[in-house]
């Protein structure tokens, strides 16, 4: 059976931090807002969220759950499910398709799906992601100051990562596993106390209260960590977008791949008119606070956007 078409000014695909300050904005601002949540935030399998002013330490669960009482308090509605396409409508807006098969028609579209992380394949890795496995120092690194690190390596951005994971603790350990350091990377690794471990990383080892031991190496090491510090590749969630033609393109840093990005302007504002995007899916680096941010400064530009067509409209006698 065909589900009704609902129709509201803004539709919001992604119900995280960049997605909910958005709504909220745009609530606030009298638009009607649909958010649609697939329910599977990034940070979820981090105990807490840190960086985020007057909130430090928050359980990510409990944020976005407040962020959704307030967005529902000012009137936007928030929907489960996965918005699986989105076509434009030959008189403005767009018509967002949902995998139960209904759909909405909006004004103006507003992504916020963030990413997937790609980890490295290295046995018993995925399942301590946002735990002891771990990537960036300003979200995770107080917690584990001090303590013995590894780095692991897998092209040229690890020697970096190591000389900035060294600001937290003076026990750090960068893992060759399978690249090949050069010599004058390695004299400026030993100049700040870090040493380099050779051998591929073929497993984890565990404490017997499941916390993280160290690393098991080819050929019989070990080295001991109680963080192992990885590089994932960053994957934009763009499948709505592909749809409408906004393809994501590859991200780099210093020259070297680190995943795919959809690109916008400062505020957010893609090559496609009425959509725009914040959050991981175009900013891949940015944190919690960052996302929020993004997310709010699009929903302005969206909100100005709406203002002048409606000025236009009546100007023209239109509505």
């Amino acid at each position: 059976m065909k589900l009704e078409t609902r129709a509201t000014e803004i539709v919001i695909i992604g119900g995280g931090a960049a997605g909910l300050s958005a709504a909220v904005t745009l609530a606030r601002a009298r638009r009607s807002v649909l958010v649609i949540d697939a329910g599977h935030p990034r940070n979820a399998p981090a105990a807490h969220a840190h960086g985020f002013l007057g909130h430090d330490g928050i359980d990510p669960a409990e944020l976005l759950a407040r962020g959704r009482r307030e967005a529902i308090g000012y009137g936007a509605r928030i929907v489960p499910g996965t918005a699986v396409a989105a076509d434009p409508l030959p008189g403005g807006g767009f018509l967002v398709h949902r995998d139960d098969g209904s759909t909405v028609r909006a004004e103006r579209l507003l992504v916020a799906t963030g990413l997937v992380d790609e980890l490295p394949g290295v046995p018993g890795l995925a399942a301590r992601w946002g735990r002891d496995v771990l990537h960036c120092p300003y979200c995770h690194g107080w917690e584990v100051r001090d303590l013995p690190l590894a780095v692991l390596a897998t092209g040229p951005l690890a020697v970096r990562q190591a000389l900035l994971w060294r600001q937290w603790s003076e026990r750090v350990t960068l893992l060759a596993h399978t690249w090949r350091v050069p010599d004058a990377d390695r004299a400026t690794l030993a100049a700040r106390g870090i040493e380099v471990a050779e051998g591929e990383v073929t497993g984890l080892t565990r404490t017997d209260d499941d916390r993280l031991a160290g690393v098991a190496l080819a050929g019989g090491g070990s080295v001991v960590c109680r963080a192992l510090i990885v590089a994932p590749r960053f994957l934009a969630r763009s499948g709505v977008l592909s749809a409408l033609g906004l393809r994501a393109v590859r991200e780099e840093r210093d020259g070297h791949d680190i995943g795919t990005r959809v690109e916008a302007g400062p505020g957010g504002a893609t090559a496609l008119p009425g959509v725009w995007v914040a959050g991981n899916v175009t900013s891949p680096m940015d944190n919690v606070v960052a996302a929020a941010a993004q997310g709010a400064r699009a929903a302005i530009e969206i909100n100005g956007d709406l203002v002048e067509a409606e000025a236009r409209a009546a100007e023209a006698g239109v509505g």
